[in-house]
């Protein structure tokens, strides 16, 4: 048995575990995906376009509110007059430019896409996270990066 897959069945040892189902049909699905055969025709394809389908899934499960009609321009007009549904919209707007930066460091710089892919399977695994925090946790550390290079060029 390969060192990987020895990996992929501790991950998801910890899925069943810590009860997180999505890190463990994600783990099933990649197994199934290898032991099939297909890895090395799919792989490829999901990891450069995974994260813009995740991120169009997630798009769409916001937007469902609006499609049923739950949320129509009344609410969003009425929400605007809460000083807390301003916070969220600063913070979405915040957080939507972060990770937009961390897409192309997901991409380009192999080291810091281990340990943000570690970080998240471990708060999926063991804090109930959810798997958004390879992009935004991508963000937050090329910002952070940014800031430790300009203070570094004093």
């Amino acid at each position: 048995m390969s060192q990987s897959t020895l990996f992929m069945l501790l991950l998801l040892a910890i899925g069943i575990i810590g009860r997180n189902n999505s890190l463990t049909i994600a783990v099933i699905v990649l197994l199934v995906i290898q032991y099939s055969g297909l890895g090395k025709i799919l792989y490829p394809y999901i990891q450069q376009k995974g994260i813009n389908w995740g991120v169009t899934i997630i798009m769409i499960a916001v937007l469902i509110p609006i499609v049923t009609g739950e949320i129509g321009f009344k609410q969003l007009t009425e929400a605007f007059r809460s000083a807390y549904a301003w916070i969220a919209m600063i913070s979405g707007i915040a957080v939507a430019l972060i990770a937009a930066n961390g897409i192309d460091l997901l991409k380009t710089d192999p080291h810091i896409t281990t340990a943000l892919v570690m970080g998240t399977i471990l708060a999926v695994a063991l804090f109930q996270g959810v798997a958004v925090g390879p992009l935004i946790g991508a963000g937050i550390a090329y910002f952070a990066i940014k800031v430790v290079e300009f203070f570094s060029s004093f």
